[in-house]
């Protein structure tokens, strides 16, 4: 599809007529629109839905590797420049590196630095905004000039130098996350730009249209994760039914948009010639990926692929009696007679539950994760297992654990019938520690024998028992340190349990997987469509002994109470005259409710809607405020009360400063 770029329109400002000049490495949507001097640099990527016009004010630059992302919109005033790193002026300038996110509107003049990022929704007009600055979601940055490497958050309005010189500098995890979406949008760029080039994409469609076919299911198990041991095996096989045998190669980059080259051909179809030729090409590109490839020359198709090498790994030499001088195939021994344990990676509790989940004509399943991904719990399905004998559910298993070391891998029991899931278990994670499990039932999930963490007596053990009985949902959210102080909980999917025991189990494998976030326990009650139950029920750096029982709910279901009494342990108890406060607001019948910022967004005036206290009485309202209070320890909290007839607040009052 051709871009649409235009030349600018003669005005009485302008008559140059000048045309879009863009590096050929750049790609540029054909739904967006690209209007007079624009100068787009190296490696840029132009979403859908952009607006970069200057017909107005003129010229603007983008610099290298920057990503103008959906309905970003870029315009300038006639009047006006600013001055470019080159020394020329102009009316917009984006250095390098820098993102520009959706939504967002950036109106010259106006200047971005290098490695800047620019949050959705957000506008930059008449104002200069230094290298390395994070600016959050729907802010304004109008007339000021901010200094490199500082943080504006979001929603917050910089319209005085004083407000800008007054802003936090960014930390490191804001400058992870903005090179994180640089990484993201130019493996982008270079997948549409692939897209648009038929001899790139068409490796791809056949691929997608042929995976790895006509194959055996322990042929296919087999080419979805083999290791180096396998490899003569693969080329043998493939010889012997008339396959020819080719090779990729791909560093991470090309890797990440599977965007393979091809190796020399190889023409012989002798064993001795396609092993050296193997050899070769695992020399000859070490420290890149390297796949087998069989192709069946009559059907013009594949019908092996495999990936045989990756960076980081020592290049294997293979030879033709059939192993590899770095690798043994794993070893199984005869367990009581009742199948297969693994000898080398697996503990002895996963065979069991594998062993456990076979005999109940269930099948096996295999997820994995990046760390991203498994703090966000958006889990990846790897190749099905069709087998249902249990040494080759087992080496299937470990393939899979070798082919994704560095990441989360997870089991997964499959009842086929019932169309639902019997197990989730974690076998491997990415700094190669031993998991310990507990033993599950393949049926239930629930444990032999609960650990001290959550006993029949616990805190927690009653909540969960109090919210099955009362027929509700019980569910898990989670959070790191940053979204534990913006209240940015991650979902889990809901546990599905049906006794007591089968709840906890899951709450205990939930916390061990997510040791270091938050993690809370939430109650919804399905019939009603609402939240019953909010609490803590784990820490970053508590054990779950401690953090399950000490923390109070965020809010639970009211309890017929008169008097008001001192708050509970872990509480914060509030000043006299906020109870004074929290007193006439019940009575005059307002609406109670929380707002919260650390330090960093109290400057800002950014302040964040915390809890709504829903209580029948003074001393409820006042327990839930002390409650919550505990929840946003560290942080600034204020009380906001609100008359619902007129809509409009009555009351601010902080209540809690930081650090107090």
């Amino acid at each position: 599809m051709a871009v649409r770029s235009y030349a600018a329109p003669p005005t009485p400002w302008s008559q140059s007529l000048a045309e879009p000049q863009i590096h050929h490495t750049a790609y540029v949507h054909s739904f967006s629109n690209i209007i007079g001097d624009v100068r787009v640099g190296e490696n840029v990527m132009v979403a859908p839905g952009t607006s970069i016009r200057a017909d107005e004010g003129h010229p603007f630059y983008i610099g290298d590797d920057t990503n103008i992302q959906d309905g970003v919109v870029m315009h300038g005033l006639e009047q006006g420049r600013v001055a470019g790193d080159d020394g020329e002026a102009y009316s917009i300038w984006v250095g390098s590196r820098s993102s520009l996110t959706h939504m967002a509107l950036i109106h010259g003049p106006c200047y971005v630095g290098d490695d800047c990022f620019i949050g959705f929704r957000s506008t930059v007009f008449n104002a200069r905004v230094g290298n390395g600055c994070v600016v959050m979601m729907h802010a304004l940055v109008q007339d000021v000039e901010i200094p490199p490497g500082k943080y504006v958050p979001s929603g917050a309005v910089i319209t005085s130098q004083q407000q800008a010189d007054r802003l936090p500098n960014v930390q490191e995890a804001d400058v992870k996350f903005a090179s994180h979406i640089i990484h993201i949008n130019d493996a982008l760029r270079s997948g549409y730009r692939c897209a648009d080039n038929i001899a790139c994409i068409a490796p791809i469609r056949n691929e997608m249209a042929n995976p790895t076919m006509n194959q055996s299911p322990s042929t296919a198990s087999r080419a979805n994760g083999s290791g180096n041991g396998s490899i003569v095996e693969h080329v043998r096989q493939l010889l012997s039914q008339g396959y020819k045998i080719g090779t990729e190669h791909a560093d991470k980059r090309q890797f990440q948009t599977s965007s393979w080259k091809t190796c020399a051909p190889i023409q012989s179809t002798r064993e001795s010639d396609v092993i050296n030729a193997l050899n070769a090409c695992l020399v000859e590109h070490s420290g890149e990926y390297v796949r087998l490839i069989g192709i069946d020359s009559k059907a013009k198709k594949r019908v092996l692929e495999t990936i045989i090498q990756r960076p980081g790994e020592q290049a294997t030499q293979l030879s033709s009696n059939g192993s590899s001088s770095s690798y043994s195939a794993p070893a199984y021994s005869n367990s009581n007679g009742n199948g297969h344990a693994a000898s080398g990676s697996l503990d002895g509790s996963i065979v069991a539950q594998v062993r456990q989940v076979l005999s109940k004509g269930g099948r096996i399943g295999i997820e994995h994760a990046d760390k991203r991904q498994f703090q966000t719990s958006s889990w990846k399905s790897a190749a099905p297992i069709q087998a249902t004998n249990e040494s080759s559910v087992i080496a299937a298993l470990e393939a899979a654990m070798a082919e994704h070391r560095g990441e989360y891998v997870r089991l997964i029991g499959i009842d086929p019938k019932a169309k639902k899931r019997l197990l989730e278990t974690i076998v491997q994670r990415p700094d190669g520690k031993p998991v310990a499990h507990s033993h599950k039932s393949a049926t239930n999930g629930a444990t032999a024998s609960h650990s001290s963490a959550v006993n029949a007596g616990s805190g927690v053990a009653d909540q969960v028992r109090q919210l099955l009985g009362q027929g509700a949902a019980i569910g898990l959210e989670f959070a790191d340190e940053r979204r534990f102080k913006i209240n940015s909980w991650n979902s889990a999917p809901l546990i599905h349990a049906r006794s007591e025991g089968e709840a906890i189990a899951a709450l205990e494998s939930f916390i061990a997987e997510h040791s270091s976030h938050y993690v809370r326990l939430v109650g919804v009650d399905t019939t009603a469509k609402k939240r019953v139950l909010e609490t803590v029920i784990h820490r970053p750096g508590k054990t779950p002994e401690t953090s399950l029982v000490l923390d109070p709910p965020m809010y639970a279901p009211p309890v017929a109470q008169n008097n008001y009494s001192a708050p509970a342990s872990g509480s914060q108890k509030l000043s006299s005259e906020a109870v004074d406060q929290v007193r006439q607001l019940v009575r005059q019948g307002a609406r109670i409710g929380l707002e919260y910022a650390d330090v960093r967004r109290y400057k800002g005036g950014a302040w964040q809607t915390g809890a709504s206290i829903q209580a029948g009485s003074e001393s409820q309202a006042i327990a839930a405020l002390e409650s919550a209070l505990s929840e946003y320890a560290g942080q600034y909290v204020r009380l906001i009360g609100t008359d619902p007839k007129a809509k409009r607040r009555i009351l601010e009052l902080v209540i809690q400063k930081a650090g107090k």
